[in-house]
């Protein structure tokens, strides 16, 4: 499932390595934070992002054969600005043993939203999946997250599920939405 660098739009995606574990560690509780820490508790942002983010856990998924990190990098910025993990692995019942690809997480800089990174992460999304066959793609996110879940209707996503997702000792709800590719 890997990747080449490309440029498009003045952004830059290449691959993630062993090497990048620190930049996604940061840009991963960044941008995590700036997306979900106004509307929860410190306490529970704490709780997950203290087992979710750390150097170890970064590390052991850019590792992992079921999986693929993106970075997004634009001009004048020496980090990146976005990424995206896609993963394989962990399908849902209700996808009927589809052949499936999940964008597990995409996040960019809120100071970048509306700069075409997440339009450009999400192309590459796509064409990956386009590329090895999927049949389908899918993601889970949150039902208060209404930009995220606009973004993603956009892109032809339409909601199928719902699951739990626990934040710090707080149970939420997680849209799975889906965009059939063949």
């Amino acid at each position: 499932m890997a990747t080449q660098a490309t440029s498009a739009e003045g952004i830059h995606i290449r691959q993630a390595t062993e090497k990048d574990a620190s930049l996604l560690l940061d840009l991963s509780a960044q941008t995590f934070n700036q997306a979900f820490g106004n509307q929860n508790s410190c306490d529970n942002m704490t709780a997950y992002m203290a087992s979710a983010f750390t150097q170890d856990q970064i590390l052991e998924e850019i590792k992992s054969p079921s999986s693929i990190f993106l970075m997004a990098y634009i001009a004048g910025y020496e980090t990146p600005v976005g990424y995206t993990k896609l993963r394989t692995g962990k399908t849902p019942k209700e996808l009927k043993g589809a052949k499936a690809l999940e964008i597990h997480r995409i996040y960019v800089l809120q100071e970048m939203i509306g700069h075409g990174v997440g339009k450009a992460l999400m192309e590459r999304c796509l064409a990956i999946a386009q590329r090895e066959k999927y049949e389908v793609i899918w993601l889970g996110v949150w039902e208060n997250n209404t930009r995220a879940i606009e973004f993603y209707k956009k892109w032809g996503f339409k909601k199928f599920s719902s699951h739990i997702f626990r934040l710090g000792t707080e149970d939420q709800t997680d849209y799975l939405m889906k965009k059939e590719l063949l």
